[in-house]
Order: C-alpha cells, then sequence, then structure tokens
C-alpha cells in the first residue's frame, strides 16, 4: 500500500491516504496499453468515408469510340477508373472498425496507465472535488492551486453538475465520474482523482 498526500481545493495538504499496488503500484504492460489506446482510437472512427465506384458516377453508358480500328486503346466507358471523372478504384467504402479486445488486457491496460500516473508523480488526490455555482474561474483557480498541467483528466466520485459544465470550455480539461479509460488516463499529462473516486477504482480493480 503505497501513501499519497491528499489535498483541498485550494492546493493544501490535508491528509494522507493509502492506495492499493494492484491498482496504482503494477509495473505497467506497455504492450496492454498500445493495444488498448489502439483499441478505443478505432472504436471511436465513423467508418463514413465512401468514393464511388465506375456504376455510381453520373454518364459513361455510351462507348467513346468503336472498337477497332481507331488507332486507340479500346475504351468501354468515359467513367472508367483511368478515366478524369471516372470511378475510383478500390476507393473506401463505408465499413465499421469496431473489434474488442481481451477483457483481461483491458483492465491490464488501466492498470497499467494508473500506474505510471502514481509512479511519475502525474497523479494528484483531492480531498473533494465540487464547485458551489456554475464558474470557470473557481475551476481554473483550483487547477493552478494543485498544480495541473496543460491537459488533464478529473475523475469524481458522482456527477456533480455544476463542476462538469464549469470545466467543459477550459483547453485541456476532461471530466468523469469514475468511468476512465485507459485513453484518457495515458492522453492526460495530470490524472486528478477525488479520494472516493480513487477508492471506488480501488474497489471495482483491486
Amino acid at each position: 500500500m503505497a501513501q499519497f498526500d491528499v489535498v483541498d481545493m485550494n492546493g493544501k495538504k490535508v491528509s494522507t491516504v493509502e492506495l492499493s499496488d494492484a491498482v496504482f503500484g503494477i509495473t505497467p504492460n506497455e504492450k496492454a496499453v498500445h493495444e488498448a489506446v489502439v483499441n478505443f482510437l478505432a472504436n471511436q472512427r465513423q467508418g463514413t468515408q465512401n468514393t464511388k465506384i465506375r456504376k455510381e458516377v453520373r454518364g459513361g453508358g455510351k462507348k467513346p469510340w468503336r472498337q477497332k480500328g481507331t488507332g486507340h486503346a479500346r475504351q468501354g466507358s468515359i467513367r472508367a477508373p483511368q478515366w478524369t471523372h471516372g470511378g475510383v478504384a478500390l476507393g473506401p467504402k463505408p465499413r465499421s472498425y469496431y473489434y474488442t479486445i481481451n477483457k483481461k488486457v483491458k483492465r491490464l491496460a488501466l492498470l497499467s496507465a494508473l500506474s505510471d500516473k502514481a509512479a511519475n508523480g502525474n497523479l494528484i488526490i483531492v480531498d473533494k472535488i465540487a464547485a458551489d455555482a456554475y464558474k470557470t474561474k473557481t475551476v481554473v483557480a483550483f487547477l493552478a492551486a494543485v498544480g495541473a498541467g496543460k491537459k488533464n483528466l478529473i475523475v469524481n466520485d458522482a456527477l456533480d453538475e455544476k463542476f462538469v459544465k464549469s470545466a467543459a470550455n477550459i483547453p485541456g480539461v476532461k471530466t468523469a465520474a469514475t468511468g476512465v479509460n485507459t485513453y484518457d488516463v495515458v492522453n492526460a499529462d495530470k490524472l486528478i482523482l477525488s479520494v472516493d473516486a480513487a477508492k471506488k477504482l480501488e474497489e471495482v480493480y483491486a
């Protein structure tokens, strides 16, 4: 069990907390993290790209010249792929990029990402994350006080609508309520957890 300092929203140390090595202290597995990140990004793709093949391009119904005797190569349609404005050969069509990975690999990847943040001093534990009003200035002051980075993932134990909306238009800030994924953790410079959120992660993954 490793000990971490707990600060308040003003950046002052208020206590310490022990977190399980099974969640925040494992040896990171880079291969699992890579696999989980690639899987997440692939599953975000819409797959709506589309090109028209020769039968979908308007026109080209008439043979441009007779088969033999012109000195030209034989042609059947001016919408064949080699013609300007012709159809595209072997172009992309709508498809799904979705695929799944092994649950154990997915779990290992998340634990590796969390442990890496903890090992490199990029994990900030806050006693309570909340906002009394819809005010972006409050969240900006909070981030400055706790020593946040350019990109931050803030995870709370429950959805605080005022805090989430106050943080929504701050560049490089993403909020979540306990549910985190490997990509968001890896992509953030700093991982900011409330004590209750850290305990919930322990409860689920330890």
